[in-house]
């Protein structure tokens, strides 16, 4: 995560999982601890000043290289809601928990995802696949 000149990393992973489990994992991480602050700064702006930080305010912007997470915020959930959490299958869809939590999420922050195309040179991009590289390593040593 990245706020003008201000950043925040954080990897993690999980044995016996799934890459689009992860996926939306790290988004919902993410989300959560960006909501958890602006709570806490929302909370403790003190009456004198009555306004919180101008980041508690600045447009959330999700940049995934995962196709499963952007269409499934951006175009598949709504559908999937209406069909009692079914594919156009009739199936029920993978994740549900997690996509229940995105969802809730989402609606609270309201932020914008945009699909980038993996190594394809993005700076915050490839931090994030050695980042993914970090996790694995750590997961594999718990073993």
């Amino acid at each position: 995560m990245h706020y003008g000149d201000r950043y925040r990393e954080a990897w993690g992973g999980e044995l016996y999982t799934t890459n689009n489990r992860m996926e939306l994992i790290a988004v919902i991480k993410a989300l959560s601890f960006l909501k958890s602050r602006i709570e806490n700064a929302s909370s403790s702006v003190s009456e004198e000043s009555l306004e919180a930080p101008s980041w508690t305010r600045a447009k959330i912007n999700i940049f995934t290289d995962s196709m499963y997470v952007k269409n499934g915020i951006t175009e598949w959930l709504i559908e999937w809601k209406k069909r009692g959490w079914k594919t156009s299958a009739k199936k029920p869809v993978k994740n549900l928990e997690l996509w229940q939590e995105l969802d809730s999420l989402c609606c609270e922050l309201k932020p914008h995802f945009e699909w980038i195309e993996g190594h394809s040179g993005n700076i915050d991009n490839e931090r994030c696949d050695r980042l993914v590289h970090l996790a694995i390593e750590d997961v594999l040593c718990q073993k």
